[in-house]
């Protein structure tokens, strides 16, 4: 027997904290060769896309997919979970409704990295856009690191406006809106960029010798946050996934057909985590985290929902299929 749950019910036990750390696990795991992540693929049916990802987390005790489909002018995500352990391994154990969850485990992947990456001591954090995903960016950053103010910018002014408003009312971390993302980002920090832009929206010559910064908001070769310049100049590149990188990060594929980037110095965020790769190397040196989404953190995340809705009696019981050779 699975467990149905709506986004409502998702809504009602996610907990940022709570997905920072299954995330920060998962990918720890991943970093230990444990765990296993395919990147996203994709089909396009007519007026459509359906993408697919998978994953295995043994230390949560589950595996299972991701899958979306783009239609219509809308996203509709599904998790599916299936048990490793217990009386029927391999039985579904939910269907979740994932536009949050996979909101929440986004915004708590660059928490992570953050935390891991970010020069130390309280930082301002500038946030290039305003939209669904970067709220849960704010939230987990705020939770993750020691933010004293964020600086946002969008070319919505009114999105912008009402998203700052949002911030310093519900986070309690002051933040300001800025009239250009220069302004944003020049003496931040930590930069984070979660737009849908198909060309870059900062320039390098903006961003502090020293600073993190983060490009979240594609995952499609054909469109890029961030330009070569900036990447080359990085002293650390650190991805989620070299596998993922390789097919889906815009930015680092413009920077590789520049000619000045090798992808011999990329890491990976889980071999940073374990031990296994540096990540930062010296206080001066700009650190890129390239964040495409593993169904691994959709799986970490859905777990830690799952196990918080069965404790609170939520969602709905469905016998999909028995154990049928």
């Amino acid at each position: 027997m699975g467990l149905l749950l709506r986004e409502e019910d998702v809504e009602r036990v996610i907990d940022m904290d709570a997905v920072i750390g299954a995330v920060r696990a998962a990918m720890i795991e991943f970093g230990e060769g444990v765990a296993q992540n395919q990147p996203r693929r994709r089909v396009y049916p007519p007026g459509g896309v359906l993408n697919v990802m998978f994953a295995s987390h043994p230390g949560c005790g589950h595996y299972g997919l991701k899958t979306y489909s783009i239609g219509g002018g809308r996203a509709r995500f599904l998790v599916i979970l299936y048990s490793i352990e217990g009386d029927r391994p391999g039985s579904v154990e939910a269907l979740i409704e994932a536009n949050l969850l996979g909101a929440y485990r986004t915004g708590a992947a660059t928490g992570v990295a953050a935390a891991a990456l970010a020069p130390p001591g309280p930082v301002e954090v500038a946030l290039i856009g305003t939209g669904f995903q970067a709220r849960t960016q704010a939230l987990a950053l705020s939770r993750a690191i020691p933010v004293t103010k964020f600086r946002v910018f969008s070319r919505n002014a009114d999105h912008k406006d009402a998203f700052v408003q949002e911030v310093a009312e519900r986070l309690k971390v002051p933040a300001a809106a800025a009239e250009t993302a220069e302004e944003a980002v020049r003496g931040a920090p930590v930069v984070v960029c979660m737009t849908n832009s198909a060309t870059p929206v900062i320039e390098a010559g903006w961003v502090e010798k020293g600073a993190l910064v983060v490009g979240a908001g594609i995952n499609l070769p054909s469109k890029a946050e961030l330009p070569p310049d900036l990447v080359n100049a990085c002293e650390a590149v650190v991805v989620d996934q070299l596998e993922s990188a390789k097919l889906e990060s815009g930015d680092l594929l413009n920077a590789e057909a520049s000619g000045g980037f090798d992808w011999e110095q990329v890491q990976e965020l889980g071999a940073v985590l374990a031990g296994k790769a540096p990540g930062r190397r010296s206080p001066g040196g700009t650190v890129l985290f390239e964040s495409h989404g593993l169904a691994l953190w959709d799986v970490a995340a859905g777990a830690l929902v799952l196990k918080r809705a069965r404790e609170a009696r939520l969602g709905q019981v469905v016998d999909l299929f028995g154990d049928h050779v």
